[in-house]
């Protein structure tokens, strides 16, 4: 019987799917994955369907785990209006509840669990209200007058550990503030392949340049999800992981505008020149447009909606469309220090570009973006 058993919780999402796809690949591991939408492959993997703001339904099932060993809580609820939402009570309320309902009975339930892996974000540095001190370090301010969810989740669960362990369960927890995430995934409210992806394959239906949308130079980092669920799976068995806050990065920095011949090389075009739009107010409302290109190319990604989610509203605030860099919330750049975590002894980096044509490449091989 396998002596690890890894509960993947959003598993459907970035961070959660890249997770699951992981640990189901590893010999002798149990996973159970656990979303509302059934994630696009299980990989062997147990699913349970799960709405993780039922407290009710979340008793039933997670109090039946009780041989879980880690926790990968990657879940994430999001409001319409996706940048303004991230300082919206409800929003911050909900996520609260969400670790909650799943952490209360799996924690009484298992009593075997080792480690559990937090998922936040440079919104832990304040990055969606105001300019923070470059490079981020973990160990500096961390925006706690701010509103946001991270630290109700992170106090919430330092609090249940110094209680297990006076019960004699002595798990660890690990916390990562990934930059800007990159993966397989669709319906994500942040996940901007699929953004520009749909972007480019309208423009180039009509014969048209890959012209960039957004506004004015930014210097931003990425995050490959496999690479993020490598450090996960790191955390869970590393001493000097533990009770750690970790950012994470490919290693390398980026600007769009001197990416964006790559990007278009991968999806088959030509860069165009800068055309500032909001792609939530464009290309979101381009539905019939999508079904035309889904059908002429035998697709399966779904229909626009369903599959970018909120993802155009994502690329507004990652390309900095509509941004007077003057008064950027971001003062221009977003940049982390990652050297907490290399000196902890994940080293991996990953090359950005290449990351990107990777990703289109999978896109288009799994018939979720036209060929190239």
């Amino acid at each position: 019987m396998p002596n690890k058993h890894v509960l993947v919780a959003g598993a459907s999402g970035l961070v959660g799917y890249a997770a699951l796809k992981h640990f189901a690949a590893q010999p002798d591991v149990k996973v159970t994955a656990v979303s509302r939408r059934k994630p696009l492959k299980t990989f062997g993997a147990n699913f349970i369907a799960a709405d993780l703001t039922d407290a009710r339904q979340c008793a039933e099932i997670f109090g039946a785990l009780n041989d879980v060993t880690h926790l990968v809580f990657a879940a994430l609820h999001e409001r319409p209006n996706l940048v303004s939402g991230w300082v919206d009570p409800v929003h911050i309320d909900t996520n609260d509840r969400m670790l909650r309902n799943l952490f209360d009975p799996l924690q009484r339930a298992a009593k075997g669990l080792r480690h559990v892996s937090l998922l936040q974000g440079t919104k832990a540095y304040g990055v969606h209200v105001r300019p923070f001190k470059l490079p981020a370090r973990e160990d500096r301010s961390e925006a706690r007058d701010l509103p946001n969810f991270y630290w109700r989740q992170e106090d919430y669960l330092k609090e249940q550990q110094a209680r297990a362990q006076q019960q004699g369960k002595p798990w660890h927890w690990t916390i990562f503030r990934p930059q800007i995430i990159f993966g397989e995934s669709t319906g994500s409210a942040m996940n901007l392949i699929p953004a520009i992806g749909v972007y480019g394959a309208l423009l180039k239906e009509q014969g048209k340049p890959l012209t960039f949308p957004g506004g004015p130079p930014l210097i931003l980092e990425a995050v490959d999800a496999d690479l993020q669920a490598r450090a996960i799976a790191w955390a869970g068995e590393s001493d000097r992981a533990r009770n750690q806050a970790f950012n994470v990065t490919n290693g390398d920095q980026f600007v769009w505008e001197n990416l964006w011949p790559a990007l278009a090389d991968a999806l088959g075009m030509q860069p165009g020149a800068n055309v500032p739009q909001s792609l939530e107010a464009t290309t979101a409302k381009e539905a019939a447009a999508w079904d035309k290109v889904r059908g002429k190319y035998g697709l399966v990604a779904p229909g626009i909606n369903e599959y970018v989610g909120a993802s155009f509203q994502y690329a507004d605030f990652c390309f900095g469309y509509g941004v007077d860099p003057s008064t950027a919330s971001w003062g221009g750049a977003a940049i982390v220090s990652t050297v907490k975590i290399k000196q902890a002894g994940f080293t991996e980096v990953m090359d950005t570009e290449a990351m990107f044509r990777r990703w289109f490449k999978l896109f288009q091989d799994e018939k979720l973006l036209p060929p190239r």
